[in-house]
């Protein structure tokens, strides 16, 4: 069996993991010429950002910076989905996939919120 380190038996920072290869794999097959390489790189930024701020945030040493860095992570799945809603609006990705993927980022939102709020109502945040 494969060791782990603690951020990898995270369901959401594995889950997040998926979300990243989802729209990388998108992004490669994009419905758009490349002369808007910035946003693309953008999308790609943001979405591989919410399991890198998950990862750095339990690599921390305290629960308050890990609740910091999920916060950050919440927030690069907030800039992807801005993203692409504007890929949409683009017609660079049709509705039901923008819809699908939207749907997942919002999980995985739920998740990262869950897991805040277990970190908050557990012993002390400074240690």
């Amino acid at each position: 069996m494969e060791e782990k380190i603690d951020f990898e038996n995270l369901e959401v920072w594995q889950r997040s993991v998926l979300f990243a290869d989802q729209i990388l794999e998108l992004t490669e097959q994009l419905n758009s010429n490349r002369k808007h390489f910035r946003i693309t790189s953008q999308l790609e930024s943001s979405v591989t950002s919410i399991s890198l701020n998950i990862a750095e945030g339990k690599g921390r040493y305290s629960k308050k910076e890990f609740i910091r860095f999920l916060y950050y992570a919440r927030g690069s799945a907030y800039e992807t989905v801005t993203i692409l809603e504007i890929f949409k609006r683009r017609s660079w990705i049709n509705i039901k996939i923008f819809q699908s993927l939207k749907k997942e980022a919002i999980e995985i939102c739920k998740m990262i919120n869950g897991l805040i709020t277990s970190i908050k109502n557990s012993v002390p945040l400074s240690r």
